[in-house]
């Protein structure tokens, strides 16, 4: 049976039709047998790949001590997995159409997950950065095709559900990775902790790989490198996609720096706090389950540009506030930073498959791509900040991209003013030649 438009791969939310040849019954949807299966291993698989990706953002104090490295060297095993991923994302979309997104998947989650095992056993920090960049490029199969998979193999009415689960097993990933590492690390050191989270993989590998039903709605295709050109240059072409692009690199800018920095300013004066209550710290990220949600309301309520520049106050609001040596006002700061970047990359990533209309696939490639290269940059940079001025300096940079925001969006209402009045102008001047 003939698979569906590759423009349902690597779409967050993206919806796509089955083809006319894919029968009804073919299709999971709830109570039908394989649809809780299907479910439970993308979830599964969820929380491997973002536990993994950020299992280092919570430990960087403890490894720069343990390694006797700064504060923008550690940084580095967390900037070469988010790095590495956005590199790889779109090439391992293009092979998920010839390999098959089941297949893909499993070689992706376990490359990384064997990595993984091998983290803790680093000597220094070049190794670690090593392995973490090869970890980082494994995890970018997984975005890559589970989108595809389940716009395939699940029924269109069920499919918002679904993919909701898989999210939602990111979210809880990235959270609980985090978590458990501050944990470990606080009783048994850095390295027992990224072990821990190298364990948790494993399980999670297990049960996607002994759960996910087989795909029944794919077909291969062959591999061709000049449509694939050619599509990622008209989408690169476009004014307003690549609006959203440096929109969403710029956002992520300032959240992974803030997080990659945080860890080092609490454990300072005046706030001396331990590992396993700074890794508690970042339960804050449910507050970006709320805010992600209510951007669509928010969209509905002042525009696309509105919300943007309601997230943008939020998060500089959260910049300024954080500022503070008072752990409620740092608290405050980053619910604040977190509910504005996860409603501003709401706004950003819904807007580019809204407004490509043909490779939807591959446009939202590129913007996990400048998303993620955005969260490499900010990693990177805040922690040079930090190690330069403190954390004013790595305010003063968030805030410097939240400016370049305004700035796109600001350039973005300039440029459809403009193409409005010459519209207008073409339209008259039609009107005049017919009379």
């Amino acid at each position: 049976m003939p698979s569906v438009s590759t423009e349902a791969l690597v779409t967050p939310g993206a919806s796509a039709a089955p083809s006319a040849a894919t029968t009804t019954d073919s299709l999971l949807s709830p109570g039908r047998p394989g649809y809780r299966r299907m479910s439970f291993a993308l979830f599964a698989a969820g929380v491997a790949t973002f536990a993994l990706l950020y299992s280092t953002q919570a430990l960087l104090p403890a490894i720069s001590a343990g390694l006797g490295v700064t504060a923008s060297q550690a940084s580095w095993t967390v900037s070469a997995a988010t790095g590495a991923l956005a590199l790889f994302v779109l090439p391992l979309s293009a092979l998920s159409e010839r390999f098959g997104r089941r297949t893909l998947m499993t070689v992706s989650l376990a490359v990384a997950v064997a990595v993984g095992l091998l983290v803790p056993f680093a000597p220094n920090v070049e190794w670690l950065v090593a392995l973490r960049a090869v970890q980082g490029a494994a995890l970018a199969g997984l975005p890559a095709s589970a989108m595809a998979f389940l716009a395939e193999e699940v029924r269109p009415k069920a499919l918002v559900a679904a993919i909701g689960l898989f999210v939602a097993g990111n979210s809880v990933g990235g959270m609980s990775g985090r978590i458990v590492t501050g944990w470990v690390a606080q009783l048994w050191g850095w390295r027992a902790a990224l072990g821990a989270v190298g364990l948790l993989a494993v399980v999670c590998a297990v049960v996607f790989r002994a759960m996910l039903p087989k795909a029944r709605n794919f077909t291969s295709r062959s591999l061709s490198p000049r449509v694939l050109a050619k599509t990622v240059a008209g989408h690169l072409a476009d004014p307003l996609l690549r609006r959203l692009y440096a929109i969403g690199a710029l956002f992520m800018t300032v959240f992974g720096a803030v997080y990659t920095v945080i860890g080092y300013r609490l454990v300072e004066a005046p706030f001396n706090l331990p590992q396993g209550i700074i890794g508690s710290i970042f339960l804050v990220y449910l507050v970006g389950t709320v805010s992600s949600a209510a951007a669509g309301r928010l969209v509905e309520r002042l525009g696309r540009r509105g919300a943007l520049y309601l997230a943008v106050g939020t998060t500089a609001a959260g910049l300024l506030l954080s500022l503070a040596d008072s752990l409620a006002a740092v608290l405050l700061g980053l619910v604040l930073i977190t509910a504005g970047f996860f409603a501003g990359h709401a706004v950003a990533s819904s807007s580019v498959s809204r407004t490509a209309k043909t490779g939807r696939a591959q446009a939202s490639a590129l913007y996990q791509s400048a998303y993620y290269l955005g969260s490499s940059a900010g990693g990177t940079l805040g922690a040079i900040a930090f190690h330069a001025g403190g954390w004013a300096a790595t305010v003063a940079l968030g805030l410097l991209a939240v400016l370049g925001v305004v700035s796109v969006t600001l350039y973005g209402s300039h440029a459809a003013r403009a193409e409005r009045r010459r519209s207008l102008a073409g339209t008259r001047a039609r009107g005049l030649a017919t009379d």
